[in-house]
C-alpha cells in the first residue's frame, strides 16, 4: 500500500473510532463543539478571507467558470451566513435516539425502531468552502463522523476552516477525528477513499456532473447525489401575471449560479402574448440571455426584445448563469410532459389560480421539490429549516431533496425480552 493510501486508509479508522463515540455523544456536548464554532468563524473573518483570497489567486481558481467562481468566494456577508446556520443547527432537535415505532408482540418481545447515525460519512466537493462547515455541523449534530475531500480551488480556505473545527471540538471534549479534512488534492487518495466501504458508510458528492459521475462510476460505498439542476417555472393559463414575473425573476436572477435557479420558463400559449413582453424585458433588464422556441420567439421579436433561438439541448440544459430556456406550451398536459421529459428532478414550479391545475402539477410531476406560486430558489436546507444542508438528493432510495440531520440517520431495531426463544 502506498503512502497516500496508508493516510487515507489511517483517516478513515480514526473517523470509525470517532463514530462510535458520536452516536452516543449526549446532544449538550455537540452543541458545546458547535457554539464554539460559530463563534470562531465569527472571530476569524480576517484569516478566513486571506485564506480565501490565496485560492482565489491560484490557477486551479483562474480556470474555474463564473458560477463556480461565486461559489468558491467568501464575504463577510457570507462568513456571517455561515456561523447563523451553524447556530441555527444547534436550535435543531437532536434526531439521534428518536423512537419511530414501538410494538409488543403476542410473545412479550418489545420491538423499538430508533432512530441512529448512518456512521462514517464521506463529502467529496469542489469549489464550495461552505461545505466544509454546513456538512461537518450536520454530521456531528446527527452523532456521523465525516471526511471532507475538497478540491484544489479551495485547499487553503478548507484548510482554514478545518482548524476552527478541530479547535471546536476538543474545546467540547469530543474527538478531533469527528472532522477530518483530508490534507491533500491528489487524486490518487480520492481513489483510496471511494474503496474504504468497511470504514466508510456513505459519500455524498457535492459538485458538477463529471465529479459526481466520477465518484459514482468508482465508488464501492453507497452514493447519495444529485447529477443537475434543471429546474423549470410553468406559468398556467390562469396565472396571476405579476406575480409570474416576479417569480421567474427571481428563480433566475438571484443567484443564477445555484442548482435550484430556474433555466427553464414554460409559459401556456393563452397568456404567453401578455406575459412573455413584460417578463422578458424585466429579464433583459437583469441581463437574462433568453434562448427561445418558435412561438416564443415570435413574440419577443414582435416586441423588439433581443433573444435568440434555442436549440433542442437548451430545453434540457443546466446553464448555471443568465441564460434561460423559454418556450410556450399549449397546456398543462403538455407543461407536465415537458417538465417529467426534460428537468433533473430537482425543483420545479407552477404559478397559477387554478387549484385543480397546481394539484395536478404537485402531484404528476416527479420532482424531489415541487411549488405552487413560489420561487425554486427556496430548495434549500437553511430555507427548509434545517439550519444547513449536506446537499439536495435526487436519488430515490434513503433521501430525496435537502438533505438535514434526519436524513443523516438511519435506524436500528432494539428488542426487549424476558427469556423468549423461538420454536
Amino acid at each position: 500500500m502506498s503512502d497516500l493510501a496508508q493516510l487515507v486508509t489511517a483517516l478513515a479508522q480514526r473517523a470509525r473510532a470517532a463514530a462510535l463515540v458520536l452516536a452516543t455523544t449526549p446532544t449538550a456536548a455537540k452543541n458545546d463543539a458547535l457554539r464554539t464554532l460559530a463563534d470562531r468563524i465569527d472571530a476569524a473573518h480576517p484569516a478566513l478571507l486571506a485564506a480565501n483570497a490565496q485560492d482565489l489567486a491560484s490557477p486551479e481558481a483562474a480556470a474555474l467558470t463564473p458560477a463556480a467562481r461565486d461559489r468558491l468566494t467568501l464575504t463577510p456577508a457570507r462568513l456571517q451566513q455561515l456561523a447563523a446556520s451553524v447556530r441555527a443547527v444547534i436550535a435543531l432537535p437532536d434526531p439521534v435516539g428518536e423512537i419511530l415505532e414501538d410494538s409488543t408482540r403476542p410473545n412479550g418481545l418489545r420491538i423499538r425502531k430508533r432512530r441512529v447515525p448512518i456512521g462514517v460519512i464521506g463529502i467529496i466537493y469542489e469549489a464550495r468552502p461552505n461545505v466544509t462547515i454546513d456538512c461537518a455541523v450536520l454530521c456531528l449534530k446527527s452523532g456521523n463522523a465525516c471526511l471532507l475531500r475538497g478540491g484544489k480551488e479551495c485547499f487553503q480556505t478548507n484548510t482554514a476552516l478545518a482548524v476552527l473545527l478541530t479547535q471546536s471540538l476538543l474545546a467540547a471534549g469530543l474527538p478531533a477525528a469527528a472532522v477530518q479534512l483530508v490534507p491533500t488534492t491528489d487524486r490518487a487518495a480520492l481513489a483510496t477513499l471511494l474503496r474504504l466501504d468497511s470504514l466508510i458508510h456513505c459519500l455524498i458528492p457535492r459538485g458538477g456532473e463529471s465529479l459526481i459521475r466520477y465518484v459514482t462510476e468508482n465508488s464501492t460505498i453507497p452514493v447519495i447525489k444529485h447529477y443537475r439542476g434543471v429546474c423549470c417555472v410553468y406559468v398556467d393559463a390562469a396565472a396571476d401575471l405579476a406575480m409570474a414575473e416576479q417569480i421567474i425573476v427571481n428563480a433566475k436572477v438571484s443567484r443564477p449560479s445555484a442548482c435550484n435557479a430556474a433555466e427553464q420558463l414554460l409559459v401556456h400559449r393563452a397568456v404567453a402574448g401578455q406575459f412573455l413582453p413584460a417578463a422578458a424585458r424585466a429579464l433583459r433588464a437583469a441581463q437574462v440571455e433568453l434562448r427561445c422556441d418558435a412561438a416564443s420567439a415570435a413574440l419577443l421579436a414582435a416586441a423588439r426584445i433581443p433573444h435568440t433561438a434555442a436549440t433542442a439541448a437548451d430545453f434540457a440544459a443546466e446553464f448555471l448563469d443568465t441564460v434561460l430556456a423559454v418556450r410556450v406550451v399549449d397546456s398543462l398536459d403538455a407543461a407536465i410532459a415537458a417538465v417529467n421529459r426534460d428537468s433533473s428532478s430537482h425543483s420545479d414550479a407552477i404559478v397559477t389560480a387554478d387549484e385543480p391545475a397546481a394539484r395536478r402539477f404537485l402531484a404528476e410531476v416527479d420532482s424531489a421539490t415541487v411549488y405552487w406560486n413560489a420561487s425554486t430558489r427556496f430548495t434549500d436546507g437553511f430555507e427548509f429549516g434545517y439550519g444547513a444542508e449536506i446537499g439536495i438528493s435526487t436519488d430515490r432510495l434513503h433521501a430525496r431533496g435537502p438533505m438535514g440531520l434526519r436524513e443523516l440517520c438511519t435506524h436500528k431495531f432494539v428488542i426487549e425480552g424476558t427469556g423468549q426463544v423461538r420454536g
